[in-house]
């Protein structure tokens, strides 16, 4: 019984600390991790069938594209982030018409706002 209730105790202890070493806060800024959600997307835009194949495969190029950005050194990642941005706009420009291309840049800059990068203002 004493066995039991040790074995109980380093069980609850282990489970607790596994569960609390989730939410420990981090000095370092989180990765890319966002998920485009590409029917919501293609919703919005209302997208024809082949457009909304090619979002789909640009916005997954540009989730692999921003988190090879976010877990470069320091110096490059500026660099990468404009180079991916400023090429998933080049790639959607060639898919969506004008009036889906500027609702779409409204969109992209306000999701980059909140994640704390800011686009550059062409002049």
């Amino acid at each position: 019984m004493k066995r039991f209730g040790m074995i109980l105790l380093v069980a609850l202890t282990m489970g607790t600390n596994l569960f609390a070493a989730g939410n420990l806060p981090t000095t370092e800024k989180e990765s890319w991790n966002v998920n485009i959600n590409v029917s919501k997307l293609s919703r919005y835009l209302q997208l024809s069938g082949s457009q909304q194949e090619e979002v789909a495969y640009i916005c997954a190029y540009f989730n692999e594209q921003m988190v090879r950005a976010s877990h470069s050194r320091k110096n490059k990642k500026e660099t990468m982030l404009h180079n991916a941005i400023y090429g998933n706009l080049k790639l959607m420009k060639g898919t969506l018409n004008e009036k889906q291309y500027g609702e779409y840049v409204r969109l992209l800059n306000i999701t980059l706002r909140n994640r704390g990068i800011a686009m550059e203002q062409d002049k």
